[in-house]
């Protein structure tokens, strides 16, 4: 079968191609990607070439395929995996494969490292690795989009996971945010800061009773407080507050006031920016656990830490890179039991759009970029639909049908550009 795919070359050399995928071996599945969700990993895999830690050494020669916050569903299925999958499962991938030994070594993934499989593609080869260390996981819900971004949820959901607090008189840590505590999200309106707003106000388990969500930009602020409000925060029993530091003297002053000056217990930090960290730092109480989530580019990234309450007020720090499969199963059960992760997308568009988007992505203004592989559509704000649509009925659709869920993505609009994507005439 022919697919059409992004393939990395080396640095900043992406190319859109078309070639023939081999014939599938007894214990691989052949698979129709349909949604991809463009990732700030993917751009530094892209301007790192070999240099990146997943990607292989000979990629000049062997192209890998990129993207890998992908969903579709199963084409054909080898006779190794036919009890366990069949054609037309809908499915999402797990790239952060743990594994010793493989064809590329212990960091190779979907997306990074593969010849013939990743998200940006019309149809995938998946590799037997990827069943037998349980990343091939079903999806059951509406649509695919969810399925997609069940990926960057997964990793919201790790981070949240892995922040721990100590036991005084012991050595035992207790993993997981403080339930009951007080949890801040810095430079959090970001689109993986609206993941970690959205999960943490639809966790039943474990949740805050303040939840300080900051930025420094009021029309971000505003969006992420129309779309998960204070009202229905309230309702879970969580104090949530959108706070602009920009307009504060004083932030680290006004934040710790906000908490009666006893700081938090959880604080994560959704910026590489050292002020930020510095910030985080200086806001934590009593063992209080500082979440570094977002990844530097710069692998000399340093910002200074109060190591004398390091030492005599036990603050630590944590850093994740990624979800496990347990987080990707967690983020597809909470998505079918009501948590819809539309919020996080601004931007819709095609394959012919992946490129120039990758190369691009830190320059370009909002949330989660939505890449629709078989559709040839330039990449979109949802909020120009209205526009566009003054010329294109189709567009004009999508804009009726996001206006009236909030100015979101939907499966009602997902479902009807797959149906109509033909009759766009983009060009």
């Amino acid at each position: 079968m022919k697919t059409k795919a992004v393939r990395l070359y080396g640095k900043k050399d992406l190319r859109l191609e078309e070639f023939k995928l081999p014939q599938i071996k007894d214990n691989e599945i052949l698979a129709k990607v349909v949604c991809d969700s463009l990732c700030m990993s993917s751009y530094k895999a892209a301007n790192q070439g070999a240099d990146h830690k997943r990607v292989p050494d000979d990629v000049a020669e062997n192209p890998i395929i990129i993207g890998h916050e992908f969903a579709g569903e199963l084409v054909e299925v080898g006779s190794k995996w036919a009890g366990e999958f069949k054609a037309g499962d809908k499915f999402s991938i797990q790239p952060a494969m743990n594994y010793k030994d493989g064809p590329v070594g212990v960091l190779s993934a979907p997306g990074y490292s593969y010849k013939h499989i990743g998200g940006n593609a019309t149809y995938v080869v998946i590799p037997n690795e990827v069943m037998e260390l349980g990343c091939l996981l079903p999806y059951k819900g509406q649509g695919f989009y969810p399925a997609s971004l069940s990926e960057p949820l997964s990793c919201v959901i790790g981070a949240i996971h892995a922040n721990y607090h100590t036991t005084p008189g012991s050595y035992v840590h207790k993993m997981d945010i403080v339930d009951g505590g007080k949890m801040a999200l810095l430079a959090g309106v970001g689109p993986m800061g609206l993941a970690a707003i959205n999960y943490t106000l639809h966790r039943q388990d474990r949740k805050p009773s303040l939840f300080v969500v900051t930025d420094i930009d009021q029309e971000r602020l505003d969006r992420a407080a129309s779309l998960y409000t204070v009202d229905f925060a309230a309702k879970q029993g969580i104090d949530l507050r959108y706070v602009n530091t920009a307009d504060m003297t004083d932030p680290v002053a006004g934040l710790r006031e906000i908490t009666g000056d006893e700081g938090y217990n959880d604080v994560f930090v959704f910026a590489p920016v050292a002020a930020v960290v510095e910030q985080a730092d200086a806001i934590l109480g009593f063992d209080g656990c500082l979440n570094f989530f977002a990844g530097p580019s710069e692998p000399d990234f340093t910002a200074r830490m109060n190591f004398y309450n390091v030492h005599y007020a036990t603050t630590h720090v944590v850093g994740t890179s990624g979800g496990n499969t347990d987080d990707m199963k967690e983020a597809l059960e909470i998505m079918s039991k009501g948590l819809d992760p539309a919020g996080l997308i601004t931007h819709i568009g095609g394959m012919n759009a992946v490129i120039d988007a990758t190369l691009d992505l830190p320059n370009l203004p909002g949330g989660k970029k939505l890449i629709y592989t078989h559709v040839e559509m330039p990449l979109t704000p949802i909020t120009a639909f209205r526009t566009i649509g003054k010329n294109n009925q189709v567009y004009n659709r999508l804009a009726d049908i996001c206006d009236k869920n909030k100015g979101l993505w939907s499966i009602e609009a997902e479902e009807y550009l797959l149906a109509n994507a033909n009759a766009m005439n983009y060009k």
